[in-house]
């Protein structure tokens, strides 16, 4: 494959903000662009009616600004998009959905038409996360509003590039294609079974392997989590090699804050849309696993080790592998990961948990709601699931820190 020139190397666009104010906001990745929600106006600045054409029998649409008199044509494709444009719905799962409508993916389209729309005045974004809408809403206060101003700081800590095609290419060359054989499948498993045997030996002894971290485990810790840190760039590179392994390319590869205080790495491999449904679904699951190998690395290490610092330290580090693994992994936790992502692929619901939060909103507030069906219990289950999953792992985290402390 070839690298051609990167596109859309700034991006810029219009926030705005409940005081009805706009303000023009760069972004500095790939990644936090995936991440915006597109907004559309409320009812009634605009109007959309349908003009289809008698010669080629395409449907298309006429967008009105009532407030400018400005008016768009867009196709079906387009009108697809342009519903979904509600403020909850990031680029993300709308490229999601457009796949699993249509089967395929322009990369151009999205742009092209939020850069139309943008013109038109006919769109805007929200904060890509609740923490962010929750400052913007209170930006009136001083110190909501110097949070706010030093998390955007912190989104613009970008190191990234758009040309890593041909290194992602050579890494795959030199070996990296072997992680897609069932060899290394197989191997990967059995691992992980003997890291769950060592585990279960170590979890006999937890106090004692605690104990292991000795005066000061509180900063023992953070040490651990600096390095699970390094690990967060190799789940990365899986995620690219296996777009490689399919014969897309990788778009952007860096280091960012995510919502301005979440440091970790990332890595766009939305070229994996125009491949199959099993090659969306490897992408994701091989990054996950390698939080499983070297989970289970860290136990069988801790396993052999004598009693102390060592055996406790690698205990720490095997746990916090499987921690990313699982939450990674598992699909109810209100995070929108890897397993999430497979999750809505497979049952073709792309916007899963917007939909089901604000229906079971809708339902605390006794306010009207989609009649009970398929969708609606799914709706429900996976809030369930998903409150009692969080619950779980917070009291899971502070049982282990208050047994090592």
């Amino acid at each position: 494959m070839t690298e051609g020139a990167p596109r859309w190397a700034k991006l810029e666009l219009l926030i705005r903000a409940d005081d009805e104010s706009f303000e023009v906001r760069e972004v500095p990745s790939s990644a936090a662009w995936l991440a915006m929600r597109p907004q559309r106006p409320e009812a009634g600045a605009w109007e959309l009616a349908e003009l289809s054409s008698r010669v080629d029998r395409q449907r298309r649409f006429v967008l009105k600004n009532t407030r400018t008199e400005r008016f768009l044509m867009l196709s079906e494709p387009e009108r697809f998009l342009w519903d979904r444009m509600d403020g909850q719905t990031s680029l993300q799962d709308l490229a999601t959905a457009y796949v699993l409508q249509y089967g395929a993916f322009d990369f151009d389209l999205i742009p092209g038409l939020i850069g139309k729309l943008q013109r038109a005045e006919l769109l805007t974004f929200q904060p890509s996360s609740a923490l962010r809408r929750a400052l913007a809403r209170n930006r009136g206060w001083r110190a909501v509003h110097a949070l706010e101003r030093g998390l955007t700081t912190l989104e613009h800590v970008t190191v990234s590039s758009r040309r890593v095609q041909p290194l992602f290419e050579r890494l795959y060359r030199a070996g990296g294609f072997l992680l897609f054989t069932r060899t290394a499948l197989l191997a990967c498993l059995s691992l992980g079974v003997v890291g769950a045997v060592a585990g279960v030996g170590l979890w006999r002894d937890l106090d004692d392997v605690a104990r292991g971290l000795g005066a000061r485990p509180l900063a023992a810790i953070v040490v651990v989590k600096l390095l699970f840190l390094a690990t967060l760039a190799l789940h990365q590179v899986v995620h690219g090699l296996a777009c490689v392994h399919y014969g897309r390319r990788v778009r952007e590869f860096g280091f960012t804050f995510l919502h301005g205080f979440l440091p970790t790495f990332y890595v766009d491999v939305t070229d994996i849309f125009m491949a199959s449904r099993r090659a969306r679904i490897v992408t994701a699951l091989s990054g996950t696993l390698v939080h499983l190998v070297l989970g289970a690395l860290w136990f069988v290490v801790a396993a052999t080790a004598p009693p102390g610092f060592v055996q406790a330290f690698a205990a720490a580090s095997g746990m916090i592998q499987w921690q990313a693994f699982v939450i990674a992994l598992y699909p109810c936790c209100f995070i929108e990961m890897d397993g999430y992502h497979i999750l809505v692929d497979v049952l073709g619901a792309p916007t899963l948990k917007h939909d089901a939060i604000a229906y079971v909103g809708s339902l605390l507030r006794g306010a009207p709601a989609a009649p009970w069906g398929r969708p609606a219990r799914l709706w429900v289950a996976y809030v369930a699931i998903s409150t009692v999953s969080v619950a779980l792992f917070f009291a899971f985290n502070v049982w282990m820190i208050t047994r090592a402390i």
